[in-house]
Protein backbone atom coordinates (compact mmCIF):
# COMPACT_ATOMS: atom_id res chain seq x y z
CA UNK A 1 0.00 0.00 0.00
CA UNK A 2 1.40 3.38 -1.01
CA UNK A 3 1.32 6.11 1.62
CA UNK A 4 1.42 9.81 0.77
CA UNK A 5 2.16 12.34 3.51
CA UNK A 6 1.88 16.08 2.88
CA UNK A 7 3.62 18.77 4.89
CA UNK A 8 4.50 22.45 4.78
CA UNK A 9 1.08 24.04 4.98
CA UNK A 10 0.43 27.11 7.09
CA UNK A 11 -0.98 30.63 7.22
CA UNK A 12 0.63 33.33 5.09
CA UNK A 13 -0.10 36.87 3.97
CA UNK A 14 -1.41 37.64 0.48
CA UNK A 15 1.50 37.90 -1.94
CA UNK A 16 3.71 35.55 0.06
CA UNK A 17 5.25 32.27 -1.07
CA UNK A 18 4.91 28.81 0.41
CA UNK A 19 6.27 25.39 -0.53
CA UNK A 20 4.38 22.25 0.33
CA UNK A 21 5.71 18.73 -0.05
CA UNK A 22 4.46 15.17 -0.29
CA UNK A 23 6.60 12.17 0.58
CA UNK A 24 5.64 8.80 -0.84
CA UNK A 25 6.50 5.48 0.74
CA UNK A 26 5.49 1.86 0.92
CA UNK A 27 5.81 -0.90 -1.63
CA UNK A 28 5.11 -1.08 -4.47
CA UNK A 29 5.84 2.65 -4.80
CA UNK A 30 8.71 3.58 -7.04
CA UNK A 31 9.00 7.29 -7.70
CA UNK A 32 9.70 6.96 -11.40
CA UNK A 33 6.65 4.72 -11.92
CA UNK A 34 3.98 7.09 -10.67
CA UNK A 35 2.55 10.28 -12.07
CA UNK A 36 1.66 12.72 -9.31
CA UNK A 37 -0.71 15.62 -8.88
CA UNK A 38 -1.89 18.27 -6.43
CA UNK A 39 -5.56 18.98 -5.82
CA UNK A 40 -7.19 21.36 -3.38
CA UNK A 41 -10.52 21.63 -1.65
CA UNK A 42 -12.01 24.71 -0.02
CA UNK A 43 -14.95 24.46 2.40
CA UNK A 44 -18.21 23.78 0.61
CA UNK A 45 -16.53 23.25 -2.74
CA UNK A 46 -15.53 20.22 -4.77
CA UNK A 47 -11.95 19.04 -4.93
CA UNK A 48 -10.24 20.77 -7.82
CA UNK A 49 -7.14 20.14 -9.88
CA UNK A 50 -4.09 22.33 -9.21
CA UNK A 51 -1.03 20.82 -10.92
CA UNK A 52 0.20 17.52 -12.34
CA UNK A 53 3.49 15.96 -13.34
CA UNK A 54 4.34 12.83 -15.32
CA UNK A 55 6.22 9.94 -13.80
CA UNK A 56 9.44 10.98 -15.48
CA UNK A 57 8.96 14.63 -14.53
CA UNK A 58 9.23 15.65 -18.16
CA UNK A 59 5.63 16.84 -18.56
CA UNK A 60 3.43 18.97 -16.34
CA UNK A 61 0.17 20.86 -16.38
CA UNK A 62 -1.50 23.53 -14.28
CA UNK A 63 -4.95 24.86 -13.61
CA UNK A 64 -5.47 28.24 -15.25
CA UNK A 65 -5.97 29.85 -11.84
CA UNK A 66 -2.43 28.99 -10.71
CA UNK A 67 -0.52 29.03 -14.00
CA UNK A 68 2.52 31.29 -13.75
CA UNK A 69 2.39 31.36 -9.93
CA UNK A 70 2.75 27.70 -8.91
CA UNK A 71 5.48 25.23 -9.85
CA UNK A 72 5.23 21.47 -9.41
CA UNK A 73 8.39 19.40 -9.15
CA UNK A 74 9.37 15.84 -8.41
CA UNK A 75 12.52 14.50 -6.75
CA UNK A 76 12.71 10.91 -7.85
CA UNK A 77 15.63 10.06 -5.59
CA UNK A 78 13.81 11.26 -2.46
CA UNK A 79 10.30 10.14 -3.51
CA UNK A 80 9.17 13.72 -2.89
CA UNK A 81 6.63 15.83 -4.73
CA UNK A 82 6.67 19.58 -4.15
CA UNK A 83 4.50 22.56 -4.99
CA UNK A 84 6.07 26.01 -4.84
CA UNK A 85 3.34 28.60 -4.55
CA UNK A 86 4.19 32.25 -5.26
CA UNK A 87 2.04 35.36 -5.15
CA UNK A 88 -0.54 33.63 -3.02
CA UNK A 89 -4.07 34.98 -2.97
CA UNK A 90 -6.88 34.53 -0.43
CA UNK A 91 -8.71 32.37 -2.98
CA UNK A 92 -5.83 29.88 -2.80
CA UNK A 93 -6.95 29.01 0.73
CA UNK A 94 -7.81 25.30 0.85
CA UNK A 95 -6.68 21.89 1.99
CA UNK A 96 -4.09 20.69 -0.50
CA UNK A 97 -3.88 16.99 -1.33
CA UNK A 98 -1.27 15.07 -3.27
CA UNK A 99 -2.31 12.10 -5.36
CA UNK A 100 -0.58 9.36 -7.31
CA UNK A 101 -1.32 6.94 -10.11
CA UNK A 102 0.94 4.43 -11.77
CA UNK A 103 1.51 4.74 -15.50
CA UNK A 104 3.63 2.77 -17.95
CA UNK A 105 4.01 5.78 -20.23
CA UNK A 106 6.61 8.23 -18.96
CA UNK A 107 4.87 11.37 -20.23
CA UNK A 108 1.29 10.77 -19.08
CA UNK A 109 -0.22 12.68 -16.15
CA UNK A 110 -3.71 13.00 -14.72
CA UNK A 111 -5.85 16.03 -13.94
CA UNK A 112 -9.07 14.39 -12.77
CA UNK A 113 -9.48 13.44 -9.11
CA UNK A 114 -11.31 10.29 -10.21
CA UNK A 115 -8.12 9.09 -11.94
CA UNK A 116 -6.03 9.08 -8.75
CA UNK A 117 -5.21 5.78 -7.09
CA UNK A 118 -3.66 7.03 -3.86
CA UNK A 119 -4.30 10.14 -1.77
CA UNK A 120 -2.56 11.88 1.08
CA UNK A 121 -4.36 13.23 4.14
CA UNK A 122 -4.00 16.88 3.10
CA UNK A 123 -2.29 19.98 4.41
CA UNK A 124 -4.06 23.27 5.15
CA UNK A 125 -2.95 26.42 3.34
CA UNK A 126 -4.51 29.68 4.51
CA UNK A 127 -3.85 33.00 2.82
CA UNK A 128 -5.14 35.85 4.92
CA UNK A 129 -4.24 39.34 6.04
Amino acid sequence: QVQLVESGGGTVLPGASLKISCVASGPPYSSNSYAMAWFRQAPGLERQFVAAISRSGSDSDYADSVKGRFTISKDIADNTLSLLMNSLKPEDTAVYYCAARRYFDSTTYFTQASDATYWGQGTQVTVSS
